[in-house]
């Protein structure tokens, strides 16, 4: 088994920094640099995305840094690892016994046509919206493991499992991330939700197109979206304004703030934020506004889009209306010009270049028929 092969490995790799040699390599502590031994042989090329950086080497290794912080050095199949500092994680390929729990990889996975790479899952077949990781799991191709907080363990060791790719939400347990580790399993924490710009979020597709061997499919997957959204983006800002929201369960408005990605995803479409001076200090990419703010600050914008992530789809302005009577005063409201996020939005990474173009088409009032990813409220 490929665990059993890791630890021969790792024990192979201790012996020879206690003897003092391992691989030819120099002993840590004899050199700064842990990849001083490695050629470099380019740097990828990235057009948006800055939370990730791919230096390669020749003989195919790639190493991956995320955050500016994380390491991780991924080595081809049947090729040997090189000795690393411990503040580099080593992959090594096939990555193909994956535990997913960061939601918002799995598009790129699906896009990619490497689906069979991932045998465990942090969601459930019923909390996945996209529809080939929910019948992957239905068939039985993929299992549940246990989400972030509470990973089976058990069952992530049976699989043989060899990454576990996890959201930033795992800092908030590091227990688990360093039970994982202790089992010999590397954990890659991704961090595309960090990305102000939706382009950057999309082209985190050439990371996973790294870890996959797959480099060459992603960036051409890459290249096409930017391609359908040129003309789009080629095109003078319509003026339109727009509020992206939902209402909670206690009356108030969640708005995003104008620094999250959904608001450049809005200016990129040909609109405008509405709120586009909503900045503080705090990390989070949402707040709640009180309805009589939210009123006052929307109630003349051009489009409403209400989020179903949460709260759930809307079909009728009726159905609107009965979680605040106040929006029926809302000029978008009144000129039939509200619309509903599909719920698959948030996990479609590769999708939010069709999202922009369906943000475009109802800026526009052109093609609002062929939308995928928005409906509106009628």
């Amino acid at each position: 088994m490929k665990r059993a092969a890791a630890y021969l490995a790792a024990a192979a790799c201790l012996t020879g920094l206690l003897s003092g040699c391992c691989g030819g390599a120099a002993v840590s502590g004899e050199n700064d640099d842990p990849l001083s031994g490695l050629t470099p042989a380019g740097s990828m090329e990235l057009s948006y995305a800055e939370q990730f950086t791919v230096d390669t080497f020749e003989g195919g290794l790639s190493l991956i840094t995320i955050g500016g912080e994380d390491r991780y050095l991924v080595v081809p199949e049947g090729q040997q690892a090189p000795q690393t500092g411990a503040d580099i994680t080593v992959l090594q390929q096939p990555l193909d016994s994956i535990y997913l729990v960061a939601t918002s990889a799995m598009d790129f996975f699906v896009s990619l046509d490497a689906l069979d790479t991932i045998s465990l899952s942090g969601t459930r077949a019923d909390g996945w919206y996209l529809d080939a990781a929910r019948e992957a799991m239905t068939d039985g191709d993929i299992e549940y493991a246990g989400k972030y907080s509470a990973p089976d363990y058990e069952a992530i060791c049976d699989a043989d499992c060899d990454l576990a790719l996890e959201s930033t939400m795992i800092y908030h347990t590091p227990k688990v991330k360093e039970q994982l580790e202790r089992l010999g399993i590397p954990v890659l924490v991704e961090r595309s939700s960090y990305e102000s710009n939706p382009l950057g979020r999309m082209e985190w597709i050439k990371l996973y197109g790294v870890l996959t061997g797959k480099e060459k499919q992603a960036e051409a997957l890459y290249d096409e979206q930017l391609d359908a959204l040129a003309p789009i983006l080629d095109r003078p800002s319509t003026g339109k304004t727009a509020a992206f929201f939902y209402i909670t369960a206690n009356g108030a408005a969640n708005v995003r703030k104008s620094t999250d990605y959904v608001a450049k995803m809005l200016e990129l479409a040909g609109g405008k934020y509405i709120f586009d001076d909503l900045t503080d200090d705090d990390a989070r990419s949402t707040m709640n506004m009180q309805m009589e703010s939210f009123y006052a600050g929307a109630k003349d914008a051009d489009v409403l889009i209400y989020n179903s992530t949460i709260d759930g789809e809307l079909q009728t302005l009726d159905e609107l209306l009965a979680k605040s009577p106040l929006l029926a005063d809302f000029k978008a409201v009144k000129n039939g010009n509200v619309w509903c996020t599909e719920q698959s939005l948030f996990q479609s990474a590769m999708g939010l270049g069709g999202m922009i173009q369906d943000f475009h088409a109802v800026f526009t009032g052109e093609n609002t028929d062929d939308l995928h990813y928005l409906h509106q409220l009628t």
